[in-house]
C-alpha cells in the first residue's frame, strides 16, 4: 500500500467523523508525518540491535582488535542512522510536496552522519595503527586530523548548499575571495600539518622520545604528537603541550640516540685541592705498591724512573730533579684501572680519567665512561657507586678534595 493511499484512508475516516476538509487535511498530514517518525525511530531500534549485534559476534569470534575498536568509537550504531534517515528522505518529501526544504534537511542530516561515521572510521583506524609496532611511535594523529579537516570543510559546504539551495560552484567561489581569511585563521593548522611530515620524514621526534626542550619547560617522554600540539610528560607528571611546528623552528634535544646506544655517559668530576698535590716519597710508594690495582704500575714506572734518571745523572737530594711519581698521577691511573674492571660499564666504548685545566676551586679530575644499564635510576646508583669509592680513596693518595669554606661572621670589637 502506498502513501498516497494511506493517507486517502485516513482522511475518508475523518471526514467521516465530521471534520471539516481543511482540518482533515491538516490532521491526516500530522497523523502521517507522527507515523513516520514512529516507524523510522522502531526501524532505528531495529538496525541498530542487528547491526551491534552482527559487530559483536564478529569481535567475539576474530582475533583482531580492530572490530573491538569499531565498536569502541560507537561505528556500528552510526550505520544503524541510514535506514531511518532513508525511509524518511523517501517518504516525507512525499507526503510534504510543497516543503522542499524538508528534504534539503533530511539530506543535510544525512551528510552530518555520514561525517560522524567518517570521523570514527578514521578514530578506529589511528588507534588500530597505534597498536602496530611499525607505526606507534609515528604522528598519525596529525594525518587523521588534516583528512578530517579537510572533509569537515567539504561537508559544511555540502550542507550549506543543501539547506540554502545554493550550488557548491558559488560557495567555492565566495571561498576563493576569502582565501587569504582562511589562511590566516588556519595558519597555525596549516604550520603544524608540515611540522608534522617534516617530523615523520626526518624521524625527528617519536612517541615515547625522552626530550628537553628548555625553552618550553618541558623535560620527559613525549606522550602524543598530533597536529597542533605535541605532548610531552614531564618527570614531575606533569604535562606540557608543545606546539608541533616549535619542533622544527626551536632547537632540543632528543635522547633518543642514548636509548638506543649500548651504554649511557657518565662525565662528572672531582676538585682536588692543588696544596695536596705532591711528589710521593719511596716509604709512601711501598704503601701504595700493596693496592691490587696499582702494584704492577708502581712497579714499572719505578724501574723506568729509575734507569732514566741514571742514564741523566739526576740529583735526587732534591725531588724536584729526574722524573717522579705523583700522588695525583698515581690517582688518576689507579681511577682508569678501577673503571675498566667495573662489572656495570662497557669498556667497549670510551673510558678515562682526565685531569682538566685548574680553576679557582681546585683541579677537576673528570670521569668519562658509558654505564651499561641506561635506565635513570639505576644508572644514578651506579654514578654515585663509582663517586662514593673515589671521594673515599683519595686519602690514599695524600689528596683531599676541594670544599668552599663557611664564611663565619666578624665578631663586634
Amino acid at each position: 500500500m502506498q502513501s498516497s493511499e494511506i493517507s486517502s484512508i485516513i482522511f475518508k475516516k475523518l471526514l467521516e467523523n465530521g471534520l471539516t476538509e481543511n482540518l482533515a487535511e491538516i490532521s491526516t498530514t500530522g497523523i502521517l508525518l507522527l507515523l513516520y517518525i514512529l516507524i523510522s525511530i522502531f526501524l532505528f531500534w531495529v538496525s541498530r540491535k542487528i547491526i551491534i549485534g552482527f559487530f559483536t559476534r564478529i569481535s567475539r569470534k576474530t582475533k583482531s582488535t580492530f572490530d573491538d575498536i569499531l565498536l569502541s568509537h560507537r561505528t556500528p550504531k552510526l550505520l544503524s542512522y541510514f535506514p531511518s534517515l532513508y525511509l524518511l528522505h523517501k517518504l516525507i518529501p512525499e507526503l510534504l510536496t510543497s516543503y522542499q526544504w524538508l528534504r534539503n534537511v533530511i539530506e543535510a542530516l544525512s551528510v552530518i552522519v555520514a561525517l560522524a561515521l567518517t570521523r570514527a572510521l578514521l578514530k578506529s583506524l589511528n588507534d588500530y595503527l597505534k597498536t602496530l609496532r611499525a607505526l606507534k611511535d609515528k604522528p598519525i594523529d596529525s594525518y587523521i586530523q588534516v583528512i578530517m579537516i579537510f572533509l569537515w570543510f567539504i561537508g559544511g559546504i555540502i550542507i550549506l548548499s543543501l539547506l540554502t539551495g545554493t550550488e557548491i560552484r558559488t560557495f567555492l567561489t565566495t571561498l576563493g575571495a576569502l582565501s587569504a581569511v582562511l589562511l590566516f585563521v588556519f595558519k597555525d593548522t596549516i604550520l603544524g600539518f608540515v611540522a608534522s611530515v617534516q617530523i615523520t620524514v626526518n624521524d625527528t621526534v617519536r612517541i615515547g622520545d625522552w626530550i628537553s626542550m628548555p625553552n618550553s619547560n618541558a623535560d620527559g617522554n613525549v606522550i602524543s604528537i598530533s597536529l597542533s600540539t605535541v605532548q610531552v610528560q614531564n618527570f614531575d607528571n606533569t604535562i606540557t603541550s608543545i606546539p608541533t611546528y616549535k619542533l622544527i623552528s626551536d632547537s632540543f634535544i632528543n635522547w633518543r640516540g642514548m636509548s638506543d646506544s649500548p651504554g649511557r655517559r657518565i662525565k662528572r668530576s672531582l676538585l682536588i685541592k692543588v696544596s695536596s698535590v705532591r711528589f710521593l716519597k719511596e716509604e709512601e710508594l711501598s704503601q701504595l705498591k700493596k693496592i691490587k690495582l696499582l702494584s704492577e704500575f708502581i712497579q714499572t714506572k719505578e724501574d723506568d724512573i729509575k734507569a732514566h734518571n741514571t742514564n741523566s745523572k739526576a740529583d735526587k737530594s732534591l725531588m724536584i730533579n729526574g722524573r717522579n711519581l705523583t700522588n695525583i698521577g698515581l690517582f688518576r691511573n689507579y681511577t682508569e684501572a678501577y673503571l675498566e674492571q667495573h662489572p656495570m660499564l662497557n669498556i667497549d666504548m670510551t673510558l678515562m680519567c682526565r685531569q682538566l685545566a685548574p680553576s679557582p676551586q681546585g683541579i677537576p679530575i673528570e670521569i668519562y665512561v658509558f654505564s651499561k644499564d641506561k635506565v635513570w635510576k639505576n644508572y644514578e646508583h651506579i654514578v654515585a657507586d663509582i663517586f662514593d669509592h673515589l671521594l673515599a680513596s683519595t686519602e690514599y693518595f695524600y689528596l683531599e678534595c676541594f670544599e668552599l669554606s663557611p664564611v663565619l661572621p666578624l665578631s663586634n670589637v
